[in-house]
């Protein structure tokens, strides 16, 4: 699903290039995903910020059994009733940062992203903030803060490393508003500043140990495993194209 060419007009260059290429996602396979697979969706949400073009994301809270207190893309687990997957992100994107769905354009649904290694299937579905609002975390229980990330903040190569944890895990990161993105939600940014030609080159090398809070547990392995050095796809997720309706 994609809007016409004449909706686009007036919007930024680097959402309408993302749209056009909404097809595809860079480095990463298509196949199927299971039959089993649980269906969730994330908004990505693009919109003019007070610091210039922006991504809405959230932090999760620290008490959550899993993915603690990781950033994300608002979203979640489709729900009964759900026109999935856009009807999921918005309402998602609702109630974790209080984003009113009437305020969204829905530009785009991206390839479905099959993360075999927890069986769940992610729709990533882009939007445009016609009507921004004061962000607000939603149940603290699951979120403990939403924020505004400026673009020009993801793409700064000052900002830009890889992680890695005990596990082993090597991926890209982001060092941004306090945070660092890493996992499924930075191989997604990383995909998507690609497709949108905003990425600038930075240096792959500098790869830094995961902090993890004093006595906290050591971050759980990401289900969706990142690329590693020489390797531009990352192995664990595959993708492939969601009909339209």
């Amino acid at each position: 699903m994609t809007v016409p060419a004449a909706d686009l007009a007036g919007l930024p260059e680097h959402v309408q290039r993302l749209v056009t290429n909404a097809g595809q996602l860079p480095r990463m396979r298509t196949e199927r995903p299971s039959a089993t697979a649980r269906r969730s969706a994330v908004l990505i949400l693009f919109g003019e910020g007070p610091a210039g073009p922006d991504v809405l994301l959230i932090e999760k809270s620290p008490h959550l059994r899993s993915h603690a207190g990781q950033p994300a893309f608002p979203g979640g687990g489709a729900d009964p009733g759900d026109e999935f997957p856009v009807g999921t992100a918005l309402r998602e994107a609702h109630e974790e940062a209080g984003v009113e769905p009437d305020g969204v354009r829905v530009l785009a649904v991206l390839p479905e992203l099959f993360l075999g290694h927890s069986d769940n299937l992610v729709v990533p579905v882009v939007g445009w903030w016609d009507d921004p609002r004061e962000v607000a975390t939603g149940d603290p229980r699951e979120v403990a803060r939403v924020a505004r990330v400026p673009l020009a903040d993801l793409v700064d190569p000052a900002h830009r490393f890889r992680v890695r944890i005990s596990t082993g895990y090597v991926g890209p990161a982001f060092g941004v508003a306090g945070m660092v993105v890493w996992g499924f939600t930075a191989m997604l940014l990383d995909s998507v500043l690609v497709a949108a030609g905003l990425d600038r080159p930075w240096d792959t090398t500098d790869v830094r140990p995961l902090a993890t809070p004093a006595g906290g547990p050591e971050p759980a392995r990401p289900r969706a495993a990142a690329p590693t050095d020489g390797d531009d796809t990352a192995p664990g997720v595959v993708t492939r194209t969601v009909p339209g309706p």
